[in-house]
């Protein structure tokens, strides 16, 4: 009975080739689950690249638009905060040599009294009554007594100076402390604004980088690459930065004709400074004469007029009295957006002269370009 019995299977059977239909039904389920759960990992690779396309021109204009908004944001408090600065720097420069000045007044008054003190030590110190008793002379010791009481008024007041000067140095020595301390966090700030200013460009510039040329092209030209002053001539490919405004055939005229509408003589030649900068290249934090900001632009041209603008956007609005809209003449101060982060210089026809943003020269540009916040009239 023994011999019919059935062969009992070898525990390690089933990791062979040979081993039972069980084995080898596991190793095809296991096989089947690793192939379903790469072909899982694939189709959520290729569903994740699906659900972040790349941005279109549009998405891409519009983001960089705001980056550089951003950007002119903090480029204006960059302005303030380097404008601040360099005030703290010639007012620690001022108080410096302020110091040195009465601290020289200062010595000489100590050497005065050393002088004075000498003197009366070489002369005793004798209480007046002894020394007339024992004088040969009473008349002449009275006589020199007189001058020695002058000699005492003078020595008071020769105190009373060297005092006032102490003190006026050491008011001098504690106001330069206080510019040293207001100038160290000046120049934080000034930090903390450059570098953001330099994080948001660099956004916009890798954004940009994913365009073609010719996509680029295109957003520039709808962002107004192309003045009012440029639509005359044939197109010769993108602005070069720098260019002159010889280049621009009838920006003489329109100049001209802008400078004969303007209220006044220094807005006439702000304008006429505002043409002359006609493609140079936008530099954030410059005031020219070879590039500029959107604010140093306007400050410069000003400047120009005999006229000393503030530094920045939000101080420059302060600058003369609010024009609305319809009454904007040449050479008026155009602001845009709710933080006032942007000016341009009016022009006429519902055109402006400004410095738009890295990339992008000096131009003309309509004023309906951005949205419009306010505007002034520089006095």
């Amino acid at each position: 009975m023994a011999s019919h019995r059935k062969p009992r299977q070898h525990p390690l059977a089933s990791l062979t080739g040979g081993g039972s239909r069980r084995a080898r039904t596991a190793r095809t389920a296991a096989t089947l689950a690793l192939a379903g759960a790469a072909t899982a990992t694939a189709a959520g690779l290729d569903g994740t690249a699906q659900a972040a396309p790349r941005p279109t021109p549009a998405q891409v204009k519009d983001r960089v638009d705001a980056l550089y908004q951003e950007a002119e944001v903090a480029t204006q408090s960059y302005n303030g905060a380097k404008e601040s600065a360099d005030t703290a720097r010639q007012e620690l420069s001022r108080l410096q040599d302020e110091a040195a000045r009465r601290t020289r007044e200062l010595n000489a008054s100590r050497g005065e009294l050393g002088t004075l003190a000498g003197s009366q030590y070489r002369s005793g110190g004798i209480d007046p009554t002894v020394r007339l008793l024992l004088s040969a002379d009473p008349q002449r010791y009275l006589d020199g007594a007189t001058v020695l009481e002058r000699a005492g008024s003078h020595q008071a007041t020769a105190v009373a100076g060297y005092a006032r000067r102490l003190g006026s140095v050491r008011q001098i020595r504690e106001r330069a402390e206080e510019t040293v301390e207001r100038l160290a966090k000046t120049e934080a700030r000034l930090k903390k604004h450059r570098v953001t200013v330099v994080h948001k460009l660099d956004a916009a510039e890798q954004l940009l980088s994913r365009l073609t040329a010719e996509q680029r092209q295109r957003m520039a030209s709808r962002d107004g690459a192309r003045s009012a002053a440029e639509r005359g001539r044939t197109d010769r490919g993108p602005d070069r930065a720098g260019a002159p405004p010889a280049g621009l055939p009838g920006a003489a005229r329109a100049a001209a004709q802008a400078a004969a509408q303007a209220p006044s003589p220094r807005a006439a030649r702000a304008v006429s400074f505002a043409y002359s900068a006609l493609g140079k290249p936008y530099v954030w934090g410059a005031t020219g004469p070879s590039a500029y900001d959107c604010s140093g632009l306007t400050q410069a041209a000003w400047k120009a007029a005999g006229v000393a603008l503030p530094r920045t956007t939000y101080t420059q609005i302060s600058s003369g009295p609010r024009i609305s809209r319809a009454q904007l003449a040449p050479g008026d101060l155009v602001f845009f957006y709710s933080g006032i982060s942007h000016v341009g210089l009016y022009v006429g026809d519902g055109q402006m002269i400004h410095a738009p943003h890295p990339g992008a020269p000096v131009r003309i540009a309509p004023v309906d370009q951005m949205p419009f916040a306010a505007a002034t009239r520089p006095v």
